[in-house]
């Protein structure tokens, strides 16, 4: 770091594409061209139940999911958000979605999530995702602390948390409200750039 460039210089994500062999993760907007298009992939996503449940995707329509690859492309254009699509790398096809996202630029602060399609679950993806994301954004970015939360419920999200490396901190009380829902509780998990690497 030179001496005129400072920490939240660093701290702003580019477009890149994360090659893990038989996935990869590229940048989610209106450039990326899925198999049998992103639009209709992204409403079939949307549909799927545990994806409403867990992560609703508010793309259930063309216009909705056209919508969501615009904020996207913002997202990447402003350097707030990186948003990647999880793809087979094999055929293209969109196996979920990984992002992080600043909670607190100037801070280092930042926010992982995901979301799987039933083809891919149960198979590591997430946690690799995850874990090659939260480096990611260690090392180009200057992430110092990532924070990951999920619904007390849902179990399969936490499971991904501890092999990612999040240790649990704590419940957040009445913490997120889904669309027409009540609040619910969340577990917070964090990691610190600091903190031994995973994987």
């Amino acid at each position: 770091m030179s001496a005129t460039e400072t920490s939240t210089d660093r701290r702003v994500f580019h477009p890149a594409t994360l090659d893990l062999d038989d996935v990869l993760l590229r940048p989610w907007g209106r450039a990326l061209d899925l198999p049998g298009g992103t639009v209709p992939a992204l409403t079939a996503a949307s549909a799927d139940r545990e994806i409403a449940r867990w992560n609703p995707l508010r793309a259930a329509d063309p216009a909705a999911a056209e919508a969501y690859l615009d904020r996207c492309d913002t997202g990447w254009a402003d350097g707030t958000t990186a948003a990647f699509a999880i793809t087979d790398a094999a055929d293209g096809t969109l196996l979920g979605n990984v992002a992080l996202l600043w909670t607190n630029q100037a801070d280092g602060l930042a926010m992982v999530g995901y979301w799987l399609l039933p083809t891919a679950r149960g198979r590591g993806i997430a946690t690799r995702a995850t874990i090659a994301v939260t480096r990611w954004g260690v090392t180009t970015a200057d992430v110092r602390r990532i924070e990951l939360c999920h619904d007390v419920d849902n179990d399969a999200s936490c499971r991904v948390a501890v092999r990612s490396g999040f240790p649990y901190e704590g419940t957040l009380r009445a913490s997120y409200r889904y669309v027409d829902g009540d609040y619910v509780d969340e577990h917070l998990h964090a990691r610190l750039a600091t903190d031994p690497d995973e994987g």
